[in-house]
């Protein structure tokens, strides 16, 4: 008697080997960012690091064998299942006591931040993508595929460039948007690099820090508060942690599948699918935090009626949990890279000039920015700023962690709580993508919209700014 598959059969052992392939490459660029000197000076985040070293071995087995090491399926899967766990985690933790002077604006600045971050993305992409239009006949709106692939991820540049090769001709949009965010990983990654080596060269950040040694000896503190559940009882307390995050996660899902199921029935006609899922889908992760954050209410709730007597979630437990899937994440989504759009010739051009244009212009603009809006930790929030403008939020989080490996400033704490903020200010942006690929003449008129949003969302992060300065003005 068979049961239809055998503990020998590739299939019961893939997920294994592919996790293996993954840590494998974290722990060997671990060991070369400690082990050669000039390595930990460049201050290569190891999960990047491994994801590179992964993508190098990954193509030249394919050249060689014909065939992919790794499934792309697996390595996207692991990245959208990352993101939004690692959220969840972030989202479960207790985080009322900070050691800097926190901004009570601080979620809200950073919304309207990532906002005009997409804004001006898609400015800069539009005007060379027009630009390509006239003097290459390539498609004019392909540009705002640029805030797509670097603000949103590979989710949302699969999805709006499927949309515009689909709906609107554009011959091979969804190898294009695809490419987009490969390069915004690329993008993340060096120019997180340039950043954090210039803190070094000015002495803000030390490549050889003894950040390691700190981090343990906090260990024994932050395992277990007085009034939390016990490190190990009938459970061990890390399951408990991970079962907290899985059951917020799924609740994420039920509630995503239920809109979904909306949209289905075809309540919301075309824009239901062409808009709408492609949000609800892509935005796991905040519907992740958003029953996260219920959850910890729940359970607060029923710790002070004395239904429950112990709190349940415990920060140092929940970083680690939010750093395994970051970590598992990055280094996955950079494997994962397809480079296939570079590989047509009427593409090389608008696309090669529109992602080192979109980078420099993020990185300027941020640079700009922190230093002004957010003046207790401006590094930090460059840095988590640029990676979630470039790569995804989780890459954010990644270089976060370079320069604040205990989650300590605000910074952590914006990536997570922002996202209401970023829905309700970009979503006119949004509306305009269909719009602006109907015709060269919408293209202009999108363009000039653009513009004016983006000058309103100057106005608004800019806000304390401006009337400090018109205050000392009518003072003097």
């Amino acid at each position: 008697m068979t049961t239809g598959i055998n503990f020998w059969d590739h299939e019961v052992w893939a997920f294994v080997v592919t996790m293996f392939y993954l840590f494998a490459a974290m722990i060997l660029a671990n060991t070369l960012r400690n082990t050669i000197k000039p390595l930990r000076k460049l201050m290569i985040p190891s999960s990047v690091l491994g994801g590179l070293i992964l993508l190098l071995v990954s193509v030249i087995y394919e050249e060689f064998s014909g065939r992919a090491m790794i499934p792309t399926m697996t390595l996207e899967m692991l990245t959208y299942h990352g993101l939004g766990l690692g959220f969840v985690a972030m989202a479960l933790r207790n985080i009322e006591k900070k050691q800097d002077k926190r901004s009570r604006s601080g979620a809200f600045d950073t919304g309207v931040t990532v906002v005009s971050g997409y804004l001006i993305q898609a400015v800069t992409g539009i005007v060379i993508s027009l630009i390509c239009y006239y003097l290459l006949r390539s498609f004019w709106a392909s540009g705002l595929l640029l805030p797509m692939g670097y603000g949103q991820g590979p989710g949302q540049a699969y999805n709006w460039g499927h949309n515009y090769e689909a709906l609107y001709g554009f011959e091979g949009g969804t190898s294009f948007g695809l490419t987009m965010a490969a390069m915004g990983f690329l993008s993340a990654s060096v120019g997180g690099v340039i950043y954090l080596n210039r803190l070094r060269r000015r002495g803000v950040l030390k490549a050889d820090s003894d950040g390691f040694q700190e981090t343990e000896a906090l260990t024994a503190e932050q395992l277990g508060g007085k009034n939390e559940i016990p490190l190990a009882e009938s459970m061990d307390k890390f399951t408990v942690q991970l079962a907290l995050v899985f059951i917020a996660y799924i609740a994420a899902y039920l509630f995503m599948k239920g809109v979904d199921l909306v949209i289905e029935a075809g309540v919301l006609g075309n824009f239901g699918f062409n808009t709408v899922r492609p949000l609800i889908w892509g935005f796991n992760f905040l519907f992740g935090t958003l029953f996260a954050i219920l959850e910890k209410a729940l359970l607060r709730g029923l710790h002070k009626k004395g239904v429950i007597k112990r709190e349940y979630t415990n920060v140092f437990m929940q970083n680690r949990i939010a750093g395994f899937m970051f970590d598992l994440m990055v280094v996955a989504s950079i494997a994962a890279i397809d480079l296939s759009a570079f590989g047509k010739s009427e593409f090389i051009v608008p696309l090669s000039i529109i992602c080192v244009a979109g980078a420099a212009v993020t990185y300027a603009y941020l640079n700009f920015l922190c230093r002004r809006v957010f003046p207790n930790y401006p590094h930090e929030a460059f840095l988590s700023l640029y990676g979630m403008q470039t790569g995804t939020a989780s890459t954010g989080v990644i270089l976060l962690r370079e320069m604040d490996p205990n989650f300590e400033t605000q910074a952590s704490d914006n990536i997570v709580y922002h996202q209401p903020w970023a829905i309700v200010f970009g979503f006119p942006m949004l509306l305009l993508l269909p719009v602006a690929a109907q015709s060269v003449g919408k293209g202009w008129i999108t363009l000039g919209i653009l513009i004016v949003l983006f000058a309103a969302m100057q106005l608004i992060v800019f806000r304390k700014l401006i009337f400090k300065k018109k205050k000392k003005t009518a003072k003097s």
